[in-house]
């Protein structure tokens, strides 16, 4: 399909490959939940004000944090503990900026006590109290409401928010008690989520046997997690959280190491942290496997195919050190592997294999769409190079390619626990059933394909883009992406739309966040690949013809 569209603002892949092989922690966008959770639990590092500020900045018109729906419900809950908990440090006798404003003026060796240096200064810290003080009165008036059993939405399955949800709302309910009587107004609704499970992970935690993955969400378990002695960070990171690491740290003094992570972070957020970091193999692996799809033919460069080849292990590979391995990030880490010339046998995949399904790691609550998608995509990927294979992984990747068509919606789409948007999962899906057809396995027919074709074709909004909201570049391309790996009839002038969205749109861009982690985030390097693989599809793109249309249908008779 040719295009006069100007893509001198799009980004480059050359460019995205250098700063992600220069950089192994990888770009996540800063996150609401775990700054709200620094400013609770570490009010002596650095950029602390700069935190508050960005939540009284953040606070939506309704009271509310974070995003739409019952994403709302855990950042909101943790801006407001933090904002209360800021409120009594300067109520009960410590001075409001020398607990906050300033490690900065602690470091500089500044001997000035803010509330001496003046009327002027004792105003604006009055006035920045009553900012906390307004701030946080809106947020509790929206959790009665998030919180209402009768009328809140439901909280989506975030990571661990069957465990954030109660031990939040119990924290905040004990922040409103040792408010003064006058204004403490009455406490959240307590049954949210049933708290007997957190009861129990705290007990088993308390003697030292809750499994690694827990970790990253270590600020659950209060008071104990400092120093907790099961607990082993990674390079100072407690589960790539920032918040389990702070929690972990217990305040001044604490481990250096997690320290200087933390000061890490804070410094590249100029205060506000993100939710995950470091990403050090699930940046290049999705990256790498965007821009392979997308027709990029670059060559990746050794030292970034050598990181994912040293985090491979028998059990796997993890999204980045200090968390366990998991069939998600394993399975995009051999298929960016094989994408690139280094084959590896699938082989530890198949200990995630669960009923008919592969689970993302051991007794997870929610199995993941997407995940069963990247394993058969990885398998299918292998048995194309490897096709003397077959015994040992096609009966496998059937069966996860029947599962996936099991899980496809009335409307065409897929839905998955990682990703807040249906065209994530569905352009997931839609990859993999697409391979494993490519490589002749048995199917159903092409109905599952078609019909996330025609659920793509009938949602594009009127500017070209896609989104479950509103149009962003992310979902665009996601939806680009199907409609180039099941071309049919009529589609060209969708994808033409949607390329001259994605290549409109300033490669800077701010991205919504879209990825479930305890909180919304935006992984910020993978999101600017798929804009860029979805634009390279969209661009060679070839429009079908009703005789094309007839073979493809025959052809994809085998696809599942």
């Amino acid at each position: 399909m040719r295009t006069n569209l100007d893509l001198s603002r799009a980004p480059t892949a050359t460019d995205l490959i250098a700063q992600m092989t220069a950089d192994e922690t990888g770009r996540v966008a800063v996150a609401l939940y775990d700054t709200a959770r620094l400013v609770a639990l570490a009010p002596g590092l650095a950029g602390h004000e700069a935190r508050l500020e960005h939540l009284l900045r953040e606070q939506g018109r309704a009271g509310v944090w974070g995003g739409p729906e019952g994403y709302a419900v855990v950042p909101t809950l943790s801006a407001t503990a933090a904002l209360l908990t800021e409120l009594h440090r300067a109520g009960a006798g410590t001075d409001f900026h020398r607990a906050g404003a300033g490690t900065e003026l602690h470091r500089a060796g500044a001997g000035t006590e803010p509330h001496r240096a003046g009327a002027g200064s004792e105003h604006r810290a009055g006035a920045h109290r009553d900012r906390l003080a307004r701030a946080a009165a809106r947020g509790l008036r929206a959790l009665r409401r998030l919180l209402d059993p009768r009328t809140g939405p439901a909280p989506p399955d975030t990571i661990a928010v069957e465990l954030v949800v109660p031990a939040l709302v119990e924290e905040l309910n004990a922040l409103i008690r040792g408010r003064p009587t006058a204004d403490r107004g009455p406490e959240l609704p307590p049954d949210a989520f049933d708290r007997r499970l957190l009861d129990g992970v705290r007990a088993r935690f308390a003697v030292g046997v809750v499994p690694q993955r827990l970790w990253a969400c270590l600020e659950v378990f209060g008071a104990a997690a400092a120093a907790a002695p099961l607990v082993h960070p990674a390079r100072g990171a407690v589960g790539c959280s920032p918040a389990a690491t702070a929690a972990w740290l217990g305040g001044p003094g604490g481990d250096p190491a997690a320290t200087r992570y933390l000061e890490a972070l804070q410094a590249r957020g100029g205060g506000p942290v993100p939710a995950v970091s470091p990403i050090t193999y699930f940046e290049p692996a999705w990256v790498l496997n965007s821009l392979a799809a997308g027709g990029w033919a670059g060559a990746a460069p050794a030292a970034l195919l050598d990181r994912l080849d040293e985090g491979l292990t028998p059990d796997g590979c993890p999204a980045a050190p200090g968390l366990p391995a998991d069939a998600d990030d394993t399975a995009a880490v051999l298929a960016a592997l094989l994408r690139h010339g280094r084959i590896r046998a699938p082989d530890c995949l198949l200990g995630y294999r669960t009923g008919g399904h592969f689970a993302c790691f051991p007794d997870e609550r929610t199995p993941s769409v997407s995940t069963n998608a990247h394993v058969l995509e990885a398998l299918a990927l292998y048995l194309a190079r490897r096709p003397g294979a077959r015994a040992r992984f096609a009966g496998p990747a059937a069966a996860a390619a029947g599962w996936l068509r099991d899980q496809q919606h009335a409307d065409g789409s897929w839905s998955d626990k990682w990703h807040a948007s249906p065209y994530y999962a569905t352009a997931c899906c839609v990859t993999a059933l697409a391979l494993h057809g490519g490589v002749g396995s048995g199917g159903a027919g092409p109905r599952p394909l078609d019909r996330a074709v025609a659920w793509v074709l009938g949602t594009q909004r009127a500017d070209g883009s896609w989104g479950r909201w509103h149009g962003t570049v992310e979902e665009t391309a996601y939806a680009v992406q199907v409609l180039a790996a099941v071309p049919t009839a009529g589609a060209a002038a969708a994808v033409r739309r949607g390329i001259a969205f994605l290549a409109e749109s300033p490669p800077e861009a701010a991205h919504p966040p879209l990825w479930h982690a305890k909180d919304l985030y935006a992984p910020v390097a993978v999101v600017r690949a798929a804009q860029l693989g979805a634009l390279r599809m969209g661009m060679v793109y070839r429009p079908v013809t009703g005789a094309d249309a007839a073979r493809s249908a025959r052809g994809r008779v085998a696809v599942g």
